[in-house]
């Protein structure tokens, strides 16, 4: 055990070299064929660690580890066969691909979403066996299994369609073939709504037709529901299609569940009902094939708060940016002020709430409509005799710093508050009107601003310095009178505000980051590469990036696996003047802990695209 713990010790070290592993391996392919078990798991188990990072280094053990495939230990065959999937050739997929069939009815489901995530990898490794694989995964997809397994099997065939366009239309057909016979809602839900993006895409995309209202004479409400949505963006894509897909959609208006019926009335109405053969138009379109622009959080708290009127719900009115709870909200019921974090009249439930007051005051109303507004920033440490934090406005060619102010002293009366900026450092910014607070009684949340104007348009960045300035007057804490009417003016110094590129960006996410990609285009796509330094981490390398531009992680790319050496990462936003923004960043890290990263950038506007390689340059 002594010797098999310094071979795994030399394998874990930070930047260790194919090179330098090879004592260890050696090693550890001599446990390999050991009569004890937890050798030979724990030999298997290593080696498997070692082939995420360096699978050349790993394939002298090969041979040894198809002899194991057979292992009566099941954790065992299935470390090795995991393995051999990682570090196998092309040459020798059809051979496992012959082994690793007579050994998945043997193992439990989780074990098999392990052998089925290595086939998917070893699938992107070597596009052209897509068949031999694409056939086993279909296999297996025919047995029995739970859903998590079933789920994984779908992902693997739905990853593989996507990015290899030769395995589409098999691809399509297996998944069709499940959902015929297919016991989870939630999975047939998913591959409807699949067929309904890429089917109309294929060759001949009628042949998917039959399986899809299959689907609505045969399941529950909720797949109903769904295929009809996808029969419908058949008829949209396709309109030599539209005629057949129409007498279907009318059949379905006679449906027992009104989710089916509505949706069937709707898709009639919104692609022309009467069944001719013409071209659909592009509101049609986005409306069918259009992602949510909003968060479903936001769109939840906009229909709680909307009062029934004769004006109909507007979506545009709904905040797009994905706001996280700033901590000064979640440890304001441990403060000894609730009222600290939130002004008085706009609470921090989003910019419409502060658009309110914002239009509501004279000297800010010309400055048209409200892009974004932070969360609160302290200006004083906690439990100091005032208490100041700051919200910022962001416009167009406007920036407002709302002040939001508590007075802490019982015996104190503050009067004519109001906050001198020096903009010093800020050289694109002109302060062009201020609004002081008349009166700050104790424990009364207050709120004093100032305005500044800027390029319109243009990501001004600069450093703000704050000094609280206010007549203070004695009062009697048990009457709330003021003792001396003469007062004393006095300054306070506050902490300095920054305005960087991320306020400029709202945090706005994607639901198929591929789609909206590809829907943007590359007319306006500038790719560069740069260099970051040494890092303790890819991890700290992407926060630092995703921290800098402001936008918001789409599927889960922003956590990074342990010992990654390289990761792609991907961000969508909306830049100020309402412009959508998408981002995909590739990180490579060498033994030398340097970190390297390549920026790809589409958005509507090629000045847009630039912007954000300035600030990655200069950041």
């Amino acid at each position: 055990m002594v010797i098999f713990e310094a071979a795994r010790a030399i394998t874990e070290l930070s930047g260790v070299t194919s090179r330098e592993l090879t004592p260890a391996i050696t090693v550890l392919q001599l446990f390999l064929s050991s009569s004890k078990p937890v050798l030979r798991f724990a030999a298997v188990r290593t080696l498997n660690k070692v082939a995420m990072m360096h699978p050349m280094a790993v394939t002298n053990c090969n041979i040894d580890m198809e002899s194991l495939i057979s292992d009566q230990n099941r954790s065992i065959a299935t470390l090795a066969i995991t393995t051999l999937l990682k570090t196998g050739n092309e040459s020798s997929v059809d051979r496992l691909m012959k082994q690793i069939t007579n050994f998945m009815s043997d193992i439990a489901d989780e074990f098999k979403i392990v052998v089925v995530e290595a086939i998917r990898s070893l699938c992107l490794k070597f596009p052209l066996k897509f068949r031999s694989l694409m056939n086993f995964l279909s296999n297996i997809l025919r047995e029995e299994g739970g859903f998590d397994y079933k789920k994984a099997i779908v992902d693997s065939i739905v990853i593989l369609i996507r990015d290899i366009p030769d395995a589409k239309e098999s691809g399509l057909l297996h998944l069709c073939e499940f959902i015929e016979d297919c016991e989870f809602t939630y999975l047939s839900t998913q591959i409807l709504h699949f067929l309904g993006v890429e089917g109309p895409k294929t060759s001949d995309p009628s042949k998917y037709i039959r399986y899809i209202y299959n689907r609505v004479i045969l399941e529950n409400a909720t797949v109903r529901a769904s295929a009809v949505s996808t029969l419908a963006k058949f008829g949209a894509m396709v309109d030599s299609l539209k005629p057949r897909i129409f007498i279907l959609l009318r059949r379905c208006l006679f449906d027992s569940d009104d989710e089916v019926r509505d949706r069937a009335t709707l898709y009639l109405n919104t692609l022309g009902g009467d069944g001719a053969v013409v071209e659909t138009d592009e509101d049609s379109k986005e409306f069918l094939f259009g992602s949510l622009d909003v968060p479903l959080s936001n769109l939840e708290t906009s229909l709680k708060n909307y009062e029934p009127s004769e004006e109909p719900f507007d979506i545009n009115s709904v905040p797009k940016e994905v706001k996280s709870q700033p901590l000064a909200e979640k440890k304001a019921t441990n403060k000894k002020h609730p009222g600290l974090d939130t002004p008085l009249a706009a609470p921090s439930t989003g910019v419409d709430a502060y658009e309110k007051l914002l239009s509501s005051i004279s000297e800010f109303s010309s400055f048209g409509k409200l892009f974004k507004s932070s969360a609160p920033f302290e200006l004083t440490e906690p439990e100091t005799e005032y208490a100041v934090n700051v919200v910022k406005h962001v416009y167009d060619g406007h920036i407002v710093f709302q002040y939001n102010c508590t007075n802490t002293i019982p015996e104190q009366l503050l009067e004519d508050v109001t906050v001198m900026v020096d903009a010093s450092e800020a050289e694109e910014f002109s302060e062009i009107a201020s609004k002081p607070l008349r009166s700050l009684p104790y424990d009364t949340p207050g709120q004093t601003f100032v305005a500044f104007q800027k390029p319109e348009g243009v990501p001004a960045v600069g450093k703000f310095s704050n000094n609280l300035r206010f007549i203070v007057k004695e009062v009697d804490p048990s009457t709330g009178e003021v003792v001396e009417e003469d007062g004393m003016e006095e300054d306070y110094q506050l902490e300095d505000v920054d305005v960087v590129a991320a306020d400029y960006m709202l945090r706005v996410g994607v639901s198929n980051f591929r789609n909206a990609w590809e829907s943007i285009g590359a007319d306006f796509e500038k790719v560069d590469e740069y260099g970051l330094g040494p890092r303790e981490s890819l991890t700290e390398a992407v926060n630092a990036v995703i921290s800098l531009l402001g936008m918001q992680p789409c599927e889960g790319t922003e956590v990074v696996p342990n010992n990654s050496r390289s990761h792609t990462c991907l961000l969508s936003g909306v830049f100020i003047g309402g412009l959508k923004v998408l981002v995909r960043l590739q990180f490579g890290l060498d033994s030398s802990r340097e970190v390297a990263m390549k920026l790809a950038v589409r958005s509507e506007d090629e000045a847009v695209s630039d912007t954000i390689h300035e600030i990655v340059a200069s950041g």
